[in-house]
């Protein structure tokens, strides 16, 4: 087997999705306890430490508890090379989820064993179906009072559509569960009592459940109890299929705590054994394989500022196929000309270093001084082809946003341009209202407050917000392709007419019914939720 080859079998690369507060950035943390790449893990929100996570980086998530921003850490566990894409969990972000997965092998869901699926869970989850990714379920908080693990695999398969196999099993009852059973090796787990709140790995002992003495080390209820269930499992459950994993037909279903260590350490190998290496990726010239010799990749994140001393800015590319190495050159698609790939580095949170080389499945930060964008493809010069576009989220929220002291119009405009090209929102200019300030559409509230504090925090601008009355964007284009203006638009007086960041003509109205009567008015209009051009890619590749 080639060094290609053999690196990009230990690589893997997933993303963590749940609904908010099921302990998401907790088990990222937990994972990074178990791989020796932090020493003491502290906890979110945590009364008994001071300790903020170290995949939360910015001011604003250690304040809220809340991850804002996908955050790459990696580390090295039983000879694979793990890239973790830390998602945030709140709705108003799922944009940049959504770009974080098509970054990704595979996905672990969380689900909270008191609140089972929640809203949130079922839309990152119906991302993950339709690139067919194959997702691993980890049932969180055990240590608290919760649904019943036969009642939660019901609830899995009735509201996500998809079933599940238990790889191992809680024994105990409600809330005081003692361990877990290893269904394959039907061997028993049973953990020691939780005295470092979490900020160390967990003791445990290990036997065999034909052990003579297994049922008095349980105890007899909790032994009979655990003999039904795995009876029941063993007849009337799923059966395993590495093929249905695969398709993201079928989940394999861990229960554990992350916040007291149970069954951590069991998960984290059990996933690294069946999760997927680097994955072929569709383009332009068809599927590119890993181990083509050619590089290639994409860029899915781009985050100003990690560093706000320096005011830097850094764009997060995926490797898909070939070596990376450091100050090579490389021709950017989007751009059209060649760059060189200085400084590359790898990220434990805010803790970064300069690597030589990458294979597929690393996730790298280059330097951009604001060349790329994101969903770029990066590629040899011998070999061009663009990667699969990326979809973009119509806005929903808009308000118009200028600086409150128009001395500091400059970094007001440096600030908004940056966050915009990061993709934290999306940027719109009135027509004929110059350049004092700008419309903001962003898919929820919470991203206005994000836009406020980091213009304050890294650009030292405070701004003013005004909420506007729109709901729907809809990109413009005549079938004729004649210029779209307000003149030669009837009814553009229903709402407001606006340029995205490439001219592109929008039309921002309060609802649907104004743009039925729009579309009616004006026959041969074409309206987009989407930009035209983001919607014919999509179309071509479909």
């Amino acid at each position: 087997m080639s060094e290609l080859q053999t690196e990009i079998q230990k690589r893997r690369t997933f993303a963590i999705i749940s609904h908010p507060d099921a302990g998401k950035t907790t088990l990222t943390e937990k994972l990074l306890l178990y791989g020796g790449a932090i020493h003491l893990a502290g906890s979110i929100k945590s009364r008994k430490t001071q300790r903020h996570a170290v995949s939360d980086w910015m001011e604003i998530e250690k304040q809220r508890g809340i991850s804002v921003t996908s955050s790459v850490l990696q580390f090295d566990y039983a000879g694979c090379r793990i890239n973790i894409l830390d998602t945030p969990g709140h709705q108003d972000f799922s944009e940049d989820t959504y770009r974080t997965l098509m970054a990704v092998d595979s996905a672990v869901m969380i689900i909270d064993v008191a609140k089972g699926v929640e809203a949130q869970t079922k839309k990152l989850f119906k991302v993950c179906k339709q690139r067919h990714i194959p997702i691993f379920t980890f049932v969180n908080k055990l240590d608290r009072f919760g649904k019943a693990p036969l009642e939660l695999m019901e609830e899995i398969e009735d509201v996500l559509g998809i079933r599940s196999y238990p790889m191992n099993w809680p024994i105990g009852t409600d809330g005081h569960y003692k361990g877990i059973y290893h269904r394959e090796t039907e061997k028993v787990e049973l953990f020691s009592e939780d005295t470092s709140h979490g900020q160390e790995e967990r003791e445990s002992v290990i036997f065999d459940l034909k052990d003579p003495k297994a049922k008095e080390i349980i105890g007899d209820t909790d032994y009979q109890a655990l003999l039904d269930d795995i009876d029941l499992l063993d007849v009337a459950g799923e059966q395993w299929s590495m093929d249905k994993v695969n398709k993201g037909e079928l989940t394999p279903m861990f229960f554990g705590s992350a916040m007291t260590n149970f069954g951590v350490r069991g998960f984290l190998e059990e996933y690294l054994r069946l999760a997927p290496a680097p994955q072929p990726r569709m383009s332009s010239d068809g599927l590119i394989s890993p181990d083509d010799e050619n590089f290639s990749g994409f860029i899915f994140k781009i985050q100003a500022n990690m560093n706000p001393a320096h005011h830097d800015r850094l764009s997060f590319i995926r490797i898909c196929s070939g070596k990376f190495e450091r100050g090579m050159s490389v021709y950017h698609m989007q751009g059209g000309k060649a760059v060189k790939l200085s400084q590359p580095q790898q990220f434990l949170a805010q803790d970064r270093q300069i690597i030589d080389t990458a294979y597929p499945g690393d996730i790298v930060g280059l330097f951009d001084p604001g060349i790329f964008g994101i969903g770029d493809t990066l590629c040899m010069p011998s070999h061009k082809f663009k990667f699969a576009d990326f979809p973009v989220f119509p806005p929903e929220r808009f308000a118009r946003v200028s600086a409150k002291d128009t001395m500091k119009r400059k970094q007001f405009v440096k600030g908004i341009m940056q966050l915009t090209q990061e993709g934290a929102v999306q940027l719109f200019q009135q027509a004929g209202a110059g350049m004092e300030s700008y419309i903001v559409g962003t898919v929820g509230q919470l991203q206005f407050d994000v836009l406020e504090y980091r213009l304050k925090s890294e650009y030292n601008t405070e701004i003013v917000m005004n909420m506007q009355p729109f709901e729907v964007a809809r990109w413009l284009r005549f079938k004729d392709n004649r210029p779209v203006t307000p003149e030669s638009l009837r009814g553009a007086d229903r709402g407001m007419f606006v340029h995205d960041m490439k001219d592109r003509p929008v039309l921002l109205v309060n609802n649907e019914w104004a743009l039925g009567w729009i579309q009616d008015n004006n026959p041969d209009l074409e309206m987009f939720p989407v930009p035209p051009e983001k919607q014919d890619a999509e179309d071509d590749m479909k």
